[in-house]
């Protein structure tokens, strides 16, 4: 019998409740769901891939189910390859909902036998988004509202090392 194998793609820079509302919900949905980090990324992350690995790993050690990966190639390509079908993607807000969408047809014109789910992010995470928490965290703000006190910690070290307000 085949595993139904979810993958759940992003940059995690860093990780958040909201991204961490969507695995929860989301390994309801799949026998495996893969927490997929993009390494070659078009913007600079704050973080390397392996400091996403490792924050992710340490949020998510509790669940059998996840597991957690980094890729360096088409998202289709790295979907075939973990013989998975289905893209989990997080919509916190309707603006992002116009993005996802257009990513959603283009893989679907890359791999047609790969469907897209949306999920919507809990209410009470929809403001969050990893931008924001970096710009509060570099500005020496509270960012416990929006990611666990392992991934702050790790907020405060990376600023510390780089020096306020870069």
């Amino acid at each position: 019998m085949s595993k139904h194998i979810g993958v759940y793609p992003g940059t995690f820079d860093p990780i958040t409740k909201g991204h961490l509302d969507v695995i929860e919900r989301g390994i309801k949905l799949f026998d495996v769901l893969v927490v997929a980090v993009a390494e070659g990324l078009t913007k600079t992350p704050l973080f390397d891939v392996n400091e996403r690995l490792e924050m992710i790993r340490a949020e998510v050690k509790k669940y059998k189910s996840v597991r957690v990966e980094s890729f360096d190639c088409l998202l289709m390509d790295y979907m075939r390859k973990k013989k998975a079908k289905i893209v989990l993607r997080g919509l916190r807000v309707v603006s992002d909902f116009e993005y996802e969408f257009q990513m959603a047809l283009i893989n679907r014109k890359l791999d047609s036998d790969i469907e897209t789910v949306f999920m919507m992010t809990s209410d009470n995470y929809a403001p969050v988004s990893s931008r924001f928490i970096k710009e509060i965290a570099r500005l020496g703000g509270d960012v416990s509202a929006f990611v666990t006190p392992g991934v702050s910690r790790r907020l405060d070290k990376k600023y510390k090392q780089l020096g306020k307000g870069q």
